[in-house]
């Protein structure tokens, strides 16, 4: 019989996806193990396995379509010795229920898969979407029961179900009068804190503009930072670090280690203080978990990575327990598979501190948005030649302005405080960091 290939769950988290493109044609033989997809997620694109052998009978979801459902039947492949006929009963835009995805990425992390208790995901709903044209209303018997307790007419609700059939979610929220009146836009259909800023404050008329689409990571970092700012109380502490020592040291150690080919930055030796930070004030790496907080006894730094786009945070493991040129050569591969948009989930996932560099970029001091759902972030200035009081004298030195941006809920200022000055005192004397 047919076998039917769902839009995967590429992480435990994913909900949609872009079917950046097809790797195969319809009537294509297939093998197990073959690649037929890449699909795109906010983070990065990966490529999609069959386990299944036999032909591409029928793609169902064209290549470059966005905001795919985990779930979704994307394409049917037929066993060997079956022909097109069999291809009458796949239905495009249905979801998965309790037929398990025959495709996998190619992922060593475990793919999240619905089960029957968890919903299916909602197909996209078209505003065109209408009942049979025979007059028969395709509703589930729940919708219709709500429904008629509710006074809705459902012959004016979309349907979100296979075939545009009419279920619970599309009729549970729904008034009367709302169902009544037709649809004015497809922002109509938007919830109201997903509507684009161009829905609710229009350009000036008499400004040239370009509407640019906003991409699948963009999306995600505009709400999750909105997530952060609305929900989470931020407070802000500043220090100034004194980098001359650091610098010297930096320079001797790039001399030993030129011949391994590892020449260490700034940054790998920020990652170091901050993990080794936390390991000293324990209390610093913790995360809020409403009525509880959780308390980490692993150091795994999440760094800010600028990409095409928007940025990712991949992450260094046990960043207290490996040395400079371990955090060095990981973070160097890290950047690049970030650039080169090729990080799995395991590479970017989790972490319980992150960390904001803009100090390549002339910047002297700036404030991050904490990544839920960790406690804090750092944010780190430029090293800049300052003139600074020392022992009651003037004297220029090389500082770097740090500020950190700490949960309310989970951090006080002293927790917070108390760690800016492990940081500051690993720094400014970077042969602890050697201990």
């Amino acid at each position: 019989m047919p076998i039917d290939v769902f839009m995967p769950a590429l992480s435990p988290t994913m909900e949609k996806g872009t079917l950046a493109q097809w790797l195969v044609k319809e009537g294509d033989p297939i093998t197990s193990g073959d690649v037929i997809a890449e699909i795109e997620t906010d983070k990065a694109t990966m490529e999609v396995e069959s386990i299944d052998e036999g032909r591409m009978g029928k793609i169902l979801i064209a290549a470059g379509a966005e905001d795919v459902p985990v779930g979704t039947k994307i394409a049917v492949i037929l066993e060997e010795g079956e022909d097109d006929a069999a291809l009458e009963t796949a239905s495009s835009g249905s979801t998965v229920s309790d037929t398990p995805d025959r495709a996998a990425p190619k992922s060593t992390e475990a793919t999240a898969q619905p089960t029957p208790d968890t919903p299916a995901p909602k197909s996209p709903k078209s505003p065109s979407e209408k009942p049979a044209s025979d007059g028969r209303v395709k509703a589930s018997p729940l919708a219709k029961r709500i429904a008629e307790q509710k006074g809705i007419d459902l012959a004016s609700v979309s349907g979100s179900g296979p075939g545009g059939r009419i279920v619970k979610r599309d009729v549970v929220d729904v008034s009367p009068q709302a169902a009544a009146e037709p649809s004015q836009s497809t922002a109509a259909e938007t919830p109201a804190d997903a509507k684009p800023v161009s829905s609710i404050y229009p350009p000036p008329a008499d400004i040239p503009f370009e509407e640019v689409k906003l991409s699948g990571m963009r999306k995600v970092i505009a709400r999750r930072m909105t997530e952060s700012k609305s929900t989470v109380p931020h407070f802000y502490l500043t220090i100034d670090v004194a980098l001359d020592g650091l610098l010297k040291a930096r320079k001797e150690l790039n001399a030993l280690l030129a011949d391994d080919g590892i020449k260490l930055s700034v940054n790998d030796f920020i990652i170091k203080a901050s993990a080794l930070a936390l390991k000293k004030v324990p209390n610093a790496n913790v995360q809020f978990a409403g009525d509880k907080m959780y308390r980490f006894a692993r150091q795994d730094i999440s760094v800010a990575v600028a990409v095409p786009g928007g940025l990712v945070t991949p992450v260094i493991r046990d960043a207290g327990a490996k040395g400079l040129a371990a955090i060095s050569s990981e973070m160097k591969e890290l950047a690049q598979k970030a650039r080169d948009g090729a990080l799995m989930p395991e590479d970017y996932q989790g972490g319980t501190f992150s960390l904001s560099n803009l100090g390549m970029f002339g910047i002297r001091e700036f404030g991050a948005v904490i990544n839920p759902p960790q406690g804090a972030i750092l944010a780190v200035g430029a090293g800049e030649k300052r003139a600074i009081v020392v022992d009651d004298a003037v004297a220029v030195q090389t500082m770097m302005s740090c500020t950190l941006a700490v949960d309310h809920r989970a951090l006080d200022g002293a927790i917070g405080a108390e760690w800016l000055a492990a940081f500051k005192g690993f720094l400014e004397t970077p042969a602890r960091m050697m201990l």
